[in-house]
């Protein structure tokens, strides 16, 4: 089995027996602007751009791609029926939980408002009208709307701290789903980007929530219809929002996102942590050795899979 990999060093060892390699798989390795030639039964795919990407996908003889990523957006359409598509989910899920947690957590005391007046070298943070509490996350209502693997993650994270959790599913009864969110202190966008779910926070949505509601994303930007959202933020019908993704993205420089004191802006790094390309490396290697065995790797996706 001849299998495609990033050209890191991680990935490398993995041609090396005695560094815990995988034995019976013939590597061979891309970078950002190199593709080797030939057939290959299988892509490991990261961190390439659309044209590297593309002329991976076309690999001659190709019967898998495994993603080392969570979304499969950038592979799906692309691929022939009969190449199986694989993505890592697992590889991710712990940490954009925790990031989704840390970003709630530094909402609820005001941490952000803090860090303004400190680069103003203020002692008091300013108020911000009907939004200066600061809070815990004890009884609170949080939404987990897209509740899979990170839903799960982060439940059993918020729990401890005395929240009361909920999930919405792609199965979840509409009327459901509208009660939930209607109660709801916080909402955490966990869905992928999909045509049933690109927009699908609008204004309408952002209407139903109570005020003073906060919204969390670290789904996919265009979940959200960015211009209702700066709307609520700007009126105070939402308290405010903690956004890792953002549509567009990156955001120009004149954004209003930017500027408003009620959002907590990170740079789609929910997923990023020091370790991320070894434990990456660590499972591709398991995942070959499924293949090797006869076993079916975690992670299938299925096209259109509910959320």
């Amino acid at each position: 089995m001849r299998v495609l990999l990033p050209d890191l060093p991680e990935f490398r060892a993995l041609s090396e027996h005695d560094e815990g390699g995988v034995p019976g798989v013939t590597f061979d390795h891309y970078s950002r602007t190199h593709v080797p030639d030939g057939p290959a039964d299988g892509v490991v795919l990261w961190l390439v751009g659309g044209d590297t990407r593309t002329r991976l996908l076309r690999t001659p003889g190709l019967k898998w791609v495994l993603t080392l990523t969570a979304g499969i957006e950038h592979v799906q359409g692309h691929l022939p029926p009969e190449v199986a598509l694989f993505n890592a989910s697992r590889l991710h899920d712990r940490a954009v939980a925790v990031h989704a947690l840390s970003g709630m957590l530094a909402a609820a005391r005001g941490l952000h408002r803090f860090r303004d007046a400190q680069a103003r070298a203020h002692w008091d943070a300013p108020a911000l009208p009907g939004h200066s509490a600061l809070t815990t996350l004890d009884d609170r209502h949080v939404v987990l709307w897209g509740y899979g693997h990170i839903g799960r993650h982060l439940e059993d994270l918020l729990r401890p701290l005395g929240a009361h959790v909920h999930g919405i599913r792609s199965a979840t009864p509409s009327a459901e789903r509208d009660e939930l969110l209607a109660q709801a202190d916080w909402v955490v966008l966990l869905l992928p980007s999909t045509p049933d779910t690109r927009g699908i926070v609008g204004a309408p949505v952002l209407a139903h929530l109570k005020r003073g509601a906060w919204l969390v994303n670290v789904g996919r930007g265009n979940l959200i219809d960015t211009g209702a959202l700066v709307d609520a933020l700007t009126d105070g019908h939402l308290g405010g929002a903690v956004l890792d993704v953002t549509d567009p993205e990156p955001l120009p420089g004149p954004h209003p996102l930017w500027h408003l004191p009620n959002v907590i802006l990170t740079p789609h790094v929910a997923s990023t942590t020091t370790d991320l390309v070894p434990r990456g490396a660590q499972l591709t290697r398991d995942f070959l050795i499924d293949l090797q065995q006869g076993h079916e790797p975690e992670g299938r996706v299925t096209p259109g899979r509910p959320y």
